[in-house]
């Protein structure tokens, strides 16, 4: 799963870094720069939906926040 998350990840920012590039050659002109922050966007979406299945099925365990439970 750590995997999955960490791909996910990446194909992110590839997006992200792609729609930068789009952006400074073409200079608005085209619609590359749309598309790939569209792709950003599905990919953002489709891996917190992955995570939320994750969570109901069992494959990944919330641990909560240590910091924050602890009475100080």
């Amino acid at each position: 799963m750590k995997i999955i998350v960490a791909i996910a990840f990446i194909l992110i920012i590839a997006s992200l870094g792609s729609a930068l590039v789009f952006l400074m050659k073409d200079k608005g002109q085209s619609s590359r720069t749309m598309k790939a922050l569209a792709m950003r966007v599905g990919f953002s979406i489709t891996l917190f939906v992955l995570i939320l299945l994750a969570n109901h099925y069992g494959l990944i365990q919330p641990t909560g926040l240590p910091y924050l439970s602890s009475p100080r």
